[in-house]
């Protein structure tokens, strides 16, 4: 058949250029070490950063919100589907991660990915200008799209270029997206410097934190909060399924950006909203990272981030300078990179390989994710693996 014979062309030439993607099957619960398939691995792969996901508090909240609410929420949330788990998230939420704006709002969404098609759509649409870091997360990206604005790329971090992109602009309605922490580089987007644009050009700035919440700030209030910033411009939006250690997402504004989005974001309107359960228990993630365990994890986490630096810029590989729990080694190649995890699984290690088109051409590498599940003789477990590379003689 010419249309699978085509889809099997496609599939050869990712394989020929060392792109194809494969899962891997987890037998155990998310964790620092785990089994996976069928095979005892120290992991490097999840976004746990605060080791959360097996967290026994959260798992008997999750069984005890489906105990209160059943297992589904039977609707979307303007459709029967929000539950008193659902409006009480939003309201500690707000309270939680809101500090950066008068009047602050929550809204909840299923995945990380809905909330920022939900967000870029509903602020800037037909006419608007819209200003993405080049480096932004694909759901940023998809958002950018649909939303059929103008879209306006700066280089990363950029903030000479993006404030002469915005002096270029006549649009009546400007909106400047970034991520905080980028999820590739581990480097934290320049967030004064942009809400200062923000406040000068009347744009609104909209804030992916997904891998900083739970992480930075005083009392893991996320990025914003760790640069003690604070702008009606802002639109905040994280999610529970990294640091936080369950699933979904929210966004955090003053209340009028709230209600329009609850208003006018499809990804929100039209689609079942979680269950009732699980966000019963983000809040009791919430109550874990705002307390001292939470600080205590996050302790951790910070020693093993700069065990790790150190280790990485004795590698021959180009360690990023990243100053939170995404450390990636720059390897180059696909053929390379490939080879360098395949190494390292073989030691028992799993350290996933980031190839284009999630990283640039040339800039295939592994990514090291850190937990504070980890410990230090872990560090030096992978240590002694990249040293059995050979590739330091």
């Amino acid at each position: 058949m010419l249309l699978l014979d085509t889809l099997h062309e496609g599939l050869a030439d990712l394989e020929a250029r060392g792109l194809t993607r494969r899962r891997r099957i987890a037998d155990t619960p998310c964790a620092a070490r785990m089994t996976v398939d069928g095979e005892a691995i120290v992991g490097f792969a999840s976004n746990d950063y605060l080791g959360l996901a097996a967290h026994p508090r959260l798992s008997e909240a999750l069984a005890e919100g489906a105990r209160l609410y059943g297992a589904g929420s039977g609707g979307s949330h303007l459709l029967g589907g929000h539950s008193r788990a659902h409006a009480r998230l939003e309201e500690e939420l707000a309270a939680f991660a809101g500090g950066f704006v008068d009047a602050p709002r929550a809204l909840t969404f299923s995945t990380g990915y809905m909330s920022n098609l939900a967000t870029v759509t509903a602020l800037a649409g037909r006419g608007a200008a819209l200003f993405s870091d080049a480096l932004n997360h694909a759901s940023l990206i998809d958002g950018a799209r649909l939303a059929r604005a103008d879209v306006h790329i700066y280089p990363h971090a950029d903030t000479e270029a993006l404030a002469a992109m915005l002096d270029a602009s006549d649009a009546a309605t400007k909106v400047i997206v970034t991520d905080a922490v980028f999820s590739m580089d581990g480097d934290i987007a320049p967030l004064p410097r942009l809400v200062e644009l923000a406040e000068r050009h009347g744009t609104w700035l909209v804030v992916d934190d997904a891998h900083g919440f739970g992480v930075l700030g005083p009392q893991g209030r996320g990025a914003l909060a760790q640069a003690a910033l604070r702008s009606p411009h802002l639109v905040y939006l994280c999610t529970f399924g990294k640091a936080a250690g369950v699933a979904g997402a929210g966004v955090v504004a003053h209340e009028t950006v709230i209600e329009w989005l609850l208003q006018r974001a499809r990804p929100y309107i039209f689609t079942t909203a979680a269950p009732p359960a699980v966000a019963h228990a983000v809040s009791a993630s919430l109550a874990l990272i705002s307390g001292e365990e939470g600080q205590t994890r996050r302790q951790h986490l910070a020693g093993l981030i700069a065990r790790t630096r150190e280790i990485l810029h004795e590698t021959p590989w180009r360690a990023i300078d990243s100053p939170t729990a995404v450390q990636p080694l720059v390897v180059g190649s696909n053929e390379d990179t490939l080879a360098l995890a395949a190494h390292l699984g073989e030691q028992g290690l799993w350290v996933p390989a980031i190839r284009p088109p999630t990283v640039p051409a040339g800039t295939s590498r592994l990514r090291i994710s850190l937990s504070a599940g980890h410990g230090f003789d872990d560090l030096d477990r992978l240590q002694a693996a990249l040293v059995r590379t050979g590739a330091f003689a």
